[in-house]
């Protein structure tokens, strides 16, 4: 039995009746990663001892009859950008490259808290800006079923140390995609929670107002399992909604009767390659033979999106990051004459390229003369995007459609071309600026053996919803059982 092929829901059950221990199953993360990882990428840090440690003290509490919480001694893998005391979290920047936090993440003290074993740090697009985890400073991450090709961004370590079965859960953020696209280019499971239904405290900002952490898994219990274990209000952040948590794995299996799956048309037009389209349509026909009904509607604001959201987001980005001034923490110039040198010295050898364009971006988006103009116009347009859901969602219970226009293409084919790189999340921008929940479930392969993904969304705190309606298409398909195999 190769423990790292096996799904977190399988993994759990094996834990719980004492087959498999913690520290049998760390080990052989361990050794995957001591494998596999030269070639993929995904970590950034990964200390061994300490989390060996951690599932030795697991098995010691499950050995003495003592109850486990939910994850039981399976390791979850943590985006570096989720602070983790004393553990470097640098955000792929070399901002950050030598900071290491004094407080630990809201959902990895839940990790922590339900016998999860804190499973290293993974890559990143720097500060979680990019779709492609090729602007990490420190390396590049690629796809496990393709190693000459992007996972996705910005949490394309996260995806692949799932996809690539490193570990069996992760977590990931999404501003604007950043789950459920890596999570379509890799054939696994991403879900974005609704705003405020997870914690954003310990995670470092992009842009505050659309940053949401969530979880990756292979399979749809596997998502529901690392959901409830994150899920729920949080008093440090003024943002964390107090609402009751539903019991996401105790409904899982129960059946969506009279399902209404929606479709926009926006969502089937110019730039979705036509693989991608066929299998889209082929999960569309699944529903249909479930007995859902496929209801048409429409996203009129839909072609704003792009737009709004490189207005809003840029603006929270450039706002957000100007506390790396080359004072306070973070990289700080040698060549330093003044003050005004040392903040532009230390920012311009601390941020990438892809950070700085997203800086400028904002800053201008916020200057005076120009606020009302971008910024206030930008917040206007989010509100009918909302308008737009809202509407829909009267109508039809989750909306269904492509999670990204293409499969994963090649390291370095995308990364002279900013514009066209942001088109990989057309699909998924909405979804942020609306504050919904959104999922990514694997719905098929192109011919040359490429993961494609299905994407539902469903109203805000509507997890269960969209949940259910995933493990339904799950149950009658068979495209999570594949794992790539890797040379």
């Amino acid at each position: 039995m190769n423990l790292t092929q096996l799904p977190a829901s399988a993994l759990v059950s094996l834990l719980r009746r004492g087959e498999v221990s913690s520290r049998q199953l760390t080990q052989a993360c361990l050794e995957a990663c001591q494998s596999l990882d030269s070639k993929i990428g995904a970590f950034l840090h990964l200390d061994a001892e300490a989390v060996l440690t951690t599932a030795d003290a697991i098995d010691a509490r499950r050995v003495r009859g003592e109850p486990l919480g939910l994850l039981a001694g399976l390791p979850v893998a943590i985006k570096d950008n989720l602070c983790q005391k004393g553990v470097p979290t640098t955000c792929a920047s070399k901002m950050l490259a030598n900071f290491r936090p004094p407080y630990t993440a809201h959902v990895v003290e839940r990790v922590a808290a339900e016998d999860g074993v804190p499973f290293g740090k993974t890559n990143l697009d720097e500060f979680a800006m990019g779709s492609s985890t090729e602007n990490s400073a420190f390396q590049k991450t690629r796809n496990p079923w393709d190693l000459e090709r992007i996972p996705g961004g910005s949490s394309g370590g996260s995806a692949a140390a799932v996809a690539g079965c490193l570990t069996p859960l992760s977590l990931g953020s999404d501003t604007g995609g950043s789950i459920r696209q890596p999570a379509s280019l890799c054939g696994i499971v991403g879900l974005k929670p609704s705003y405020g239904r997870v914690s954003r405290y310990g995670l470092v900002a992009f842009a505050s107002s659309l940053d949401q952490v969530g979880p990756f898994a292979h399979d749809v219990a596997g998502t529901a399992l690392l959901l409830q274990t994150i899920a729920g209000h949080d008093r440090r952040d003024s943002t964390s909604v107090n609402q009751p948590v539903p019991d996401y794995m105790a409904s899982l299996e129960t059946p969506l009767a009279g399902l209404r799956v929606g479709v926009a048309r926006e969502f089937f037009g110019p730039g979705l390659d036509s693989e991608v389209e066929q299998a889209v349509r082929n999960s569309l026909e699944v529903y249909r033979s479930l007995g859902a009904t496929i209801v048409d509607v429409t996203l009129p604001t839909s072609p704003h999106a792009i737009a709004t959201y490189y207005l809003v987001a840029t603006a929270e980005a450039s706002s957000n990051l100007a506390r790396y001034d080359g004072v306070h923490y973070g990289h700080r110039t040698a060549e330093k004459t003044n003050l005004i040198n040392l903040y532009c010295k230390s920012r311009g050898e601390g941020f990438g390229a892809e950070v700085k364009r997203r800086i400028m971006l904002g800053t201008y988006a916020l200057s005076s003369g120009y606020i009302d103009a971008y910024y206030t116009k930008a917040l206007k347009a989010r509100r009918l995007i909302l308008n737009d859901f809202n509407r829909i969602f009267a109508s039809c219970d989750v909306l269904a459609g492509p999670t990204a226009p293409t499969a994963a293409f090649k390291l370095g084919e995308k990364a002279s071309d900013p514009l066209s790189m942001y088109l990989s999340d057309i699909y998924t921008i909405s979804c942020n600026l609306a504050g919904i929940s959104g999922l990514s479930i694997p719905c098929g392969f192109t011919a040359s053996g490429l993961p494609i993904g299905l994407q539902l969304q469903g109203p805000a705190m509507a997890e269960e919803t969209v949940l259910r309606a995933a493990r339904m298409h799950e149950k009658a398909t068979a495209w999570h059982t594949h794992r790539p195999i890797l040379l």
